[in-house]
C-alpha cells in the first residue's frame, strides 16, 4: 500500500510538472509584433500588395510589345503530294516535318486603354498600402486596449491583496482589543467576517486578471501554455492631458490630414474612374503592329536541315491590323456597367467614410473628456477618503466609533483606490483610442 501511494504521488507530481505554464516577459512593442504576425486580416491584406503589385507590373508591360516564339515537331505517314516539273505526284512515304516562328505585337492606338490601365493598377496599389498601414493602427489598438485591461487588472489585484494585509492587522488589533474588554466579541465576528469577504474579493480579482491573461494569450497566439507577463508601461499626469486643449474642430481636421483609410478611399474612387474610361475605350477602333517570321524543314527535301531553315524556306511578314469594334455580343457594355458600378460603390463608401470619421471624432473628443474629469476627481475622492479612513480608524481604537464606521470609510477607501486606478488607465486608453480615431497612432 505505501509503493501505491507513492507510485500515485509521484504520478500527480509528473502530471503536474507537465502542465506548468511557461512566462513570456513582453512589453508594448512586443506585443504588437505578435500580434502582426497572428492576425489573420492583416497577413490576408499583406499578401493581397504582392498582387496588387504585380497587377501593375502587368498593366505598365502591357503597353510594350509582346513576343513568342513557336515550334513544332510532325510526322506525317502515307501519300503525299509533291509538286515535280509541274506535275502533282502521289508518293506513299514518311514525312518529318521541323517547324519554327516567331511573332511579335505592338499596340499602336486603343484609346488610351492600357495608360489608363496602368494609372488605376497604381492607384489600386498605392490604395493597398494605406489599406495596410491602417490595419495596422487596428492591431496596435487591439493590443493596446486588451494590455491595458491585463494592467488595470495587475492594478486591482494588488489594491486587493493590500487591503487584505491591512484589514488582517485590524483583525488582530481587534482580537488585542476584545482580550483587553475595550471591544466587543461582535466586532471581533464583524472583523472575521469581512477578512473572508476580502479574500474572496481577492479570489475575483485574481480570477478575472486569468481570464483576460488568456485571452491575450489567444489574440497574440501563444504557443499551447504560454502566457504572457506584461511590462508595464511609463505614463503619468503628462500623457493624460495631451489632447485636452484641442478643440472639437481642431480634431476633426487632423483626422482629416492623417487617416489612412480616407486616403485610401479617395484612391479607390479614382482607379474606379480610371477603370470606367479604359472600359469604354473598348468601344472605340485599335490599330496594332505585328512582325511574324516562319520557316521550316521536311524530309521529302533532300538538302540540308540548316540550309532549309536558314536559307530556303523562311518567310517574314510586317503589317498592321485595324479593329473595329461593331458587335462583341454586350462585352464592352457589360464591362462598363461593372466599372461604372464600382465606381458608384466606391463613391458610397467614401460618403460614409467621411461620416464615420467624423463621428469617432466626436465620440473620442467626449469620451476624452469624460475620463479627464473622473481622473482628476479620482484624486480627490482617494485623498479624502484616506483622510476619512485615518480619522474614523483612530477614533475606532479610542472607542469612540462603532466597527460599521471602521468597515464604512475601509470600504470608502478601497473603492476610491480602486476608481483611480480605472481612471488611470480608462484616461490612458481614451488617449489611444483618441490616437487610432485621429489616425496617428504610431
Amino acid at each position: 500500500m505505501r509503493r501505491f501511494n507513492c507510485a500515485v504521488i509521484a504520478l500527480f507530481l509528473f502530471v503536474g510538472k507537465l502542465q506548468a505554464q511557461d512566462t513570456l516577459s513582453l512589453n508594448f512593442d512586443q506585443a504588437v509584433e505578435y500580434a502582426l504576425k497572428a492576425n489573420l486580416d492583416f497577413q490576408i491584406l499583406n499578401n493581397n500588395q504582392e498582387v496588387l503589385e504585380h497587377e501593375r507590373k502587368a498593366a505598365l508591360f502591357a503597353r510594350f510589345p509582346s513576343a513568342n516564339i513557336n515550334s513544332n515537331f510532325a510526322r506525317q505517314n502515307g501519300q503525299q503530294f509533291q509538286q515535280v516539273e509541274g506535275e502533282i505526284v502521289v508518293t506513299n512515304v514518311t514525312n518529318e516535318i521541323i517547324s519554327g516562328g516567331l511573332s511579335m505585337n505592338v499596340p499602336v492606338f486603343n484609346s488610351g486603354r492600357r495608360i489608363l490601365e496602368t494609372q488605376a493598377a497604381k492607384l489600386a496599389l498605392q490604395a493597398g498600402e494605406n489599406g495596410l498601414k491602417r490595419a495596422r493602427q487596428q492591431v496596435v489598438f487591439d493590443v493596446a486596449q486588451r494590455y491595458l485591461q491585463v494592467l488595470l487588472d495587475q492594478e486591482l489585484v494588488r489594491i486587493a491583496t493590500e487591503n487584505l494585509e491591512n484589514q488582517k492587522q485590524q483583525l488582530l488589533q481587534i482580537e488585542g482589543f476584545v482580550d483587553a474588554g475595550i471591544r466587543t466579541i461582535s466586532d471581533l465576528y464583524n472583523q472575521q467576517s469581512e477578512v473572508a469577504r476580502l479574500e474572496s474579493v481577492l479570489v475575483d480579482a485574481k480570477v478575472t486578471l486569468e481570464n483576460d491573461r488568456w485571452a491575450f494569450t489567444e489574440y497574440l497566439q501563444l504557443e499551447t501554455g504560454t502566457i504572457p507577463e506584461l511590462e508595464s508601461v511609463a505614463f503619468g499626469d503628462s500623457d493624460g492631458f495631451i489632447f485636452a486643449e484641442e478643440s472639437f474642430s481642431e480634431l476633426v481636421g487632423m483626422a482629416v490630414e492623417n487617416r489612412v483609410d480616407l486616403d485610401q478611399q479617395a484612391l479607390l474612387v479614382q482607379a474606379a474612374k480610371k477603370s470606367i474610361q479604359a472600359s469604354k475605350a473598348m468601344y472605340y477602333p485599335r490599330l496594332n503592329a505585328y512582325f511574324n517570321y516562319n520557316t521550316f524543314f521536311t524530309s521529302l527535301d533532300d538538302r540540308s536541315p540548316s540550309e532549309q531553315l536558314l536559307q530556303i524556306y523562311p518567310q517574314n511578314t510586317i503589317g498592321i491590323s485595324l479593329s473595329i469594334p461593331i458587335f462583341n455580343n454586350w462585352q464592352t457594355k457589360l464591362s462598363v456597367v461593372r466599372a461604372r458600378v464600382t465606381y458608384q460603390n466606391e463613391s458610397l463608401r467614401e460618403e460614409a467614410l467621411d461620416r464615420r470619421v467624423f463621428q469617432d471624432v466626436k465620440l473620442a473628443h467626449q469620451n476624452y473628456q469624460a475620463a479627464l474629469e473622473k481622473y482628476r476627481n479620482a484624486a480627490v475622492q482617494v485623498h479624502a477618503a484616506e483622510e476619512a479612513y485615518l480619522a474614523v480608524n483612530e477614533r475606532f481604537r479610542l472607542g469612540l466609533s462603532t466597527f460599521v464606521d471602521l468597515a464604512t470609510a475601509n470600504q470608502q477607501r478601497v473603492s476610491a483606490k480602486s476608481d483611480q486606478a480605472q481612471a488611470v488607465y480608462s484616461l490612458y486608453f481614451q488617449e489611444t483610442l483618441m490616437r487610432f480615431a485621429l489616425g496617428i497612432m504610431e
